[in-house]
């Protein structure tokens, strides 16, 4: 049996354009973006892979977005309809793996060393989750099997829309060393620009630096990465069964002043997100609300409470108490968001050994 864990990255293709394709058909094959109004100052959240062959991309402004697509369709978002199917993608997770880590509401992480639908190999579960994503939800994801988990997250991307790549631990070297470094976890743009400029344009450059040479050129944090560059990622899957932090933010079509209307939105935030959470079984311990004011400064303040709950009045008051120790009210605020964190961990059993394929 094999000595490496099983891990999957499966991740939704353009997961709320595809949604509202799915819902309105006469949408399907043509150009959707999801996300503010290209009248305000809005952002595109998704974009349709019709709308990306003219350049179309999430973050986005939606000006710019119409500007390069003006057959554009523009949809504002549905929270409530994308949280609804990103939670029966879990339940189809869930009856593949008891330990998933979920990255936003289309993507996740999930440990499939555990055989727990007995299909005997971690490609026939990644098989079988995009078969019932597709037959269940009528929608497509991609999908990336590894023994680490960054390379599992760069495989589900590599034949995107609905594809599914599996990298055995043999082949992490030459999957990973062609990649430009930007492939890492948690290289940046910024960082990705500074490690360019010592010539290490690739995975591969990185990994022929010796232990001494990235540390001295790069610091720990280099060193960090020269590790992931050398096929070393010692993470697992993180908390079983949940979001490591679920929230919402808004940015508003023109600034708000007003205390007390921005005490209603906040209030809003707070419903929206306790219902998601009750709906999961999900009690936090810490409220993040984070503002940027009109010049961009952006700002958070945390309230940590003594112990986990779902006592909406509680975290009512938390997140309120986080907004006082804010500007609002004196400075105009572009954005106003909310999150929820520190979940409490649940437990999970013994593994048994899966291997990659039936040949293994």
């Amino acid at each position: 049996m094999s000595e490496h864990r099983k891990i999957a990255h499966v991740d939704m293709d353009a997961f709320y354009a595809s949604v509202e394709q799915r819902d309105r058909p006469h949408l399907r094959g043509k150009p959707v973006a999801v996300g503010g109004s290209p009248e305000g100052r809005g952002v595109v959240a998704a974009a349709s892979y019709e709308a990306r062959r003219f350049g179309v991309r999430s973050a986005m402004s939606a000006r710019a977005a119409l500007r390069l697509c003006p057959q554009l369709v523009f949809l504002p978002t549905d929270f409530a309809r994308y949280r609804a199917v990103s939670r029966q993608l879990h339940d189809i997770l869930h009856d593949h793996s008891d330990r998933i880590e979920p990255l936003s509401l289309d993507e996740a992480y999930l440990d499939l060393t555990d055989d727990k639908a007995g299909l005997g190999s971690a490609t026939a579960a990644a098989q079988a989750i995009r078969a019932r994503v597709r037959e269940e939800l009528g929608l497509t994801c991609s999908a990336g099997v590894a023994s680490l988990k960054f390379v599992a997250k760069i495989a589900s991307d590599v034949r995107k829309p609905d594809g599914l790549t599996v990298v055995r631990p043999d082949q992490v070297d030459a999957f990973i060393r062609p990649l430009p470094v930007r492939r890492l976890w948690g290289v940046g743009p910024a960082t990705a620009k500074r490690l360019e400029a010592q010539g290490l344009k690739r995975i591969g450059d990185l990994a022929a630096l010796s232990e001494v040479e990235a540390l001295k050129r790069l610091g720990a944090r280099g060193l960090y990465l020269w590790r992931m560059s050398r096929g070393i990622d010692p993470r697992g899957i993180g908390r079983s069964g949940g979001r490591k932090s679920r929230g919402m933010e808004r940015t508003f079509p023109h600034d708000l002043v007003d205390r007390d209307e921005l005490l209603g939105r906040l209030d809003q935030q707070v419903a929206a997100l306790h219902r998601d959470l009750q709906a999961a079984g999900d009690p936090p311990r810490t409220v993040t609300v984070k503002v940027r004011y009109d010049d961009f400064e952006t700002i958070t303040r945390a309230h940590t409470l003594e112990a986990p709950t779902l006592d909406h009045g509680l975290l009512l008051a938390a997140a309120r108490d986080c907004l006082s120790r804010t500007e609002v009210g004196q400075r105009p605020v572009r954005l106003l968001g909310t999150s929820f964190s520190g979940f409490e961990e649940r437990q999970t059993g013994p593994q048994l050994l899966l291997p990659f394929d039936d040949e293994a």
